[in-house]
């Protein structure tokens, strides 16, 4: 492919390559051609997925796995060695501290990065980032929410630690470009699912007071199936001219949190639930936020009112600059992803 930039014989890192997300990178960058394809994983990490693809692939691609921490500068040191493009897509659960958000989210893309960079072969640094880094406080109810929409300014007050260790990540990498020359593109997807990720995203409500508050009501769901997803990473790192980009990913006709609250309840189980509309949701965030304040700590502030603005204040979603750029096409519709994510809930693979 004359847009292609490298080889199908270029070496290739994924980092959390046994993660939800990093099994289908892997699946797909194999399906593309790519015949060395290096997964990076943790000590404890289940590689059953990766051993399936690699006797899969066996005879036609090279499916090395190492085995590390990408807090070890030597380990990074390991992993980078002769790679050309790398996916990092090693993420930290969200329920962490912000002092453990940040080492695993920030300093070990640090190590990373200064790994790559040392080795002097380094063509494309795919980050992970999340739409969590986005503000529209200042934008009015349905408004697109796009790559030009501003950055959180101030992510620790978000109450979210992954927010902030998201948003530090990014401003990492910029620094890296700008001081060293990064080739990067950085990645930004709205809601993941699929089957081995299914509980309720928040952006539909929260289940925390024992009742489900429905909170996003009819708010658009900025969902991508993870087949689709894992397509527009591969395109990422591979296409050329595209270097120093920020693509957000998301499929095509989108549901409202409603229907999707319809869909789950008719195919999946009946709970019951409470529907808040946007000032009283945005109330319930405020008096939270104060009652945090005031606690000093003690009570966590997981509700305020920039996460009302991020998740429940309502916007519109487009993959067009992902569509032009990268030349991606939705691979599976939203209607058959919603089947297999419905079908898979049902099965009771996770729990909602």
């Amino acid at each position: 492919m004359e847009d292609q930039l490298i080889t199908f014989d270029d070496q290739i890192l994924v980092t959390g390559a046994s993660g939800f997300i990093g099994t289908r990178v892997v699946a797909s960058l194999l399906e593309h051609g790519f015949r060395r394809v290096r997964c990076f994983t943790r000590h404890s990490s289940d590689l059953a997925r990766i051993e399936t693809l690699s006797r899969r692939y066996g005879g036609r691609a090279q499916v090395e796995v190492i085995r590390g921490n990408l807090l070890s500068r030597e380990d990074c040191v390991n992993a980078t060695a002769d790679v050309s493009v790398i996916f990092h897509l090693a993420v930290g659960s969200g329920g962490r501290s912000y002092p453990d958000a940040f080492m695993i989210a920030v300093v070990t893309t640090r190590n990373l990065v200064e790994a790559s960079l040392g080795h002097k072969c380094l063509r494309r640094f795919v980050n992970m980032s999340s739409f969590a880094v986005y503000t529209n406080r200042k934008k009015p109810q349905r408004r697109l929410l796009d790559e030009s929409c501003p950055i959180e300014e101030r992510p620790e007050l978000c109450g979210e630690a992954y927010c902030y260790a998201k948003a530090r990540q990014d401003e990492l990498i910029l620094d890296y470009w700008k001081r060293f020359g990064l080739p990067y593109v950085i990645l930004r997807p709205g809601v993941v699912y699929g089957p081995g990720k299914n509980a309720i995203t928040g952006r539909v409500g929260i289940g925390t007071f024992g009742l489900f508050l429905h909170l996003g009501g009819s708010n658009t769901l900025p969902l991508t199936y993870i087949d689709n997803c894992a397509e527009a990473i591969v395109l990422a790192g591979v296409r050329r001219g595209v270097d120093g980009e920020v693509f957000n990913i998301v499929d095509d006709d989108l549901p409202s949190s409603r229907a999707f609250l319809r869909l789950y309840k008719k195919h999946v189980r009946r709970f019951n639930s409470l529907y808040l509309p946007r000032p009283v949701s945005y109330l319930l965030c405020y008096l939270w936020e104060t009652c945090s304040t005031r606690s000093k700590g003690q009570l966590p502030e997981f509700l305020n009112r920039r996460a009302w603005h991020a998740y429940w204040k309502g916007s519109t979603y487009s993959n067009d600059k992902l569509k032009r750029r990268l030349g991606w096409t939705q691979k599976l519709s939203t209607r058959e992803g919603l089947v297999r994510f419905l079908e898979s809930c049902r099965n009771g693979e996770i729990h909602a």
